[in-house]
């Protein structure tokens, strides 16, 4: 029987600011490396394109890169680059948590842009393994309401959509209800809405294509989304630029030339140029199309970046992704691998990626 020693923290990716990624030598860090500093107590890690907030197992908050500062007594941390929000423990046993929102480069010093007392139900007390799970920012204790980076920063929830999760990316937001129904609303010009078309939605609407599939997870990047079923399938939508749905993408080929039409289910498609023998690339996905992940591997966690996907899969808790050269197919990242390290979570800054892992250690 395997034993497990305390997950840690890896870090690559670009690191232009100092943002966090392993030792932080260089503009890009091109393998895994632990973060610096404190990897062992960190809890949890929430990158933005300039600077990384980090959440200690103690409650601590600790900026690095473009915005630095520390603050004490935290439950859970969220990073933009216009707005960063902690969730901070409520002063007396009778008062709830507090949410503040801060300026970035204000380094945490004087008083938040906004502060509001959430109510004693919004007190967390769900056992929450933090090196597992995300955590519940943007969506706040008590699923009613949710942080946004742009006014109104405090956006309340339709209480019929019983919310467990939500995500957002740089133009829209994606909710799992606590029966595993997706919902999505904001902009869809990149088809990230997944309904079928590249309109916007302003108010949560089911995504259809998903309907009857229970989801256990969801993931927005900045113009794309994902999601893991019950089963282990991951369906993923909306932009292809960068080859960030594991479909063929034009910017990784050359020489190619438009292809009138699209294929069969809707996605805007392209051919190279040896005309309409090729696979068409795929521009744009409006609905959500199964990922066909090597060897038939079962999914159990999915997170976007910007223009990057990652994957964790069941067996050994495997990771799969794209490297610096753009890939438009899933790849393994054999560093855990070759190291033994079992792949707890990941977490997609938009132009990095975190991973928590553990040893594996034979008794």
């Amino acid at each position: 029987m395997a034993a497990e020693r305390p997950g840690l923290w890896f870090g690559f990716g670009f690191c232009g600011f100092g943002q966090a990624p392993g030792s932080g030598r260089g503009l890009q860090v091109l393998r895994p490396e632990p973060l610096r500093g404190s990897g062992a107590d960190i809890c949890r890690v929430h990158p933005s394109w300039s600077y990384t907030a980090l959440l200690t197992r103690a409650g601590q908050v600790e900026l690095s890169g473009a915005a630095r500062g520390t603050a004490g007594g935290c439950r859970d941390a969220w990073a933009s680059e216009t707005l960063l929000v902690l969730l901070r423990a409520p002063p007396g046993p009778e008062q709830g948590p507090e949410l503040q929102a801060w300026a970035p480069r204000a380094a945490l010093r004087g008083e938040p842009l906004w502060a509001r007392t959430l109510g004693p139900e919004a007190e967390r007390a769900d056992g929450e393994d933090c090196e597992s799970q995300v955590g519940p920012l943007p969506l706040l204790p008590g699923a009613r309401a949710y942080v946004s980076p742009l006014p109104p920063f405090y956006r309340p929830l339709a209480p019929e959509l019983r919310a467990r999760r939500l995500e957002l990316g740089a133009e829209h937001a994606l909710l799992l209800s606590v029966g595993g129904q997706v919902f999505s609303w904001g902009a869809g010009r990149h088809g990230q809405l997944g309904h079928g078309s590249l309109e916007a939605e302003p108010e949560p609407r089911p995504v259809e294509a998903l309907q009857g599939l229970p989801v256990a997870q969801v993931a927005a990047g900045g113009w794309h989304s994902a999601s893991v079923s019950e089963a282990g399938d991951v369906y993923i939508w909306g932009w292809n630029e960068s080859g960030q749905l594991a479909l063929p993408a034009r910017s990784l080929v050359e020489g190619r030339k438009t292809f009138p039409g699209a294929d069969g289910d809707g996605a805007t498609a392209e051919s190279g140029a040896g005309g309409a023998a090729d696979a068409p690339f795929i521009a744009v996905q409006p609905f959500p199309a199964l990922l066909d992940l090597p060897l038939g591997a079962d999914a159990v966690a999915v997170s976007c970046g910007s223009r990057h996907t990652a994957v964790v899969t069941r067996k050994y808790g495997q990771l799969g992704l794209g490297d610096t050269a753009s890939w438009d197919r899933p790849r393994r990242v054999d560093y855990f691998v070759d190291n033994r390290l079992r792949v707890r979570a990941v977490h997609c800054g938009p132009w990095s990626t975190y991973v928590c892992a553990v040893e594996w250690v034979r008794s």
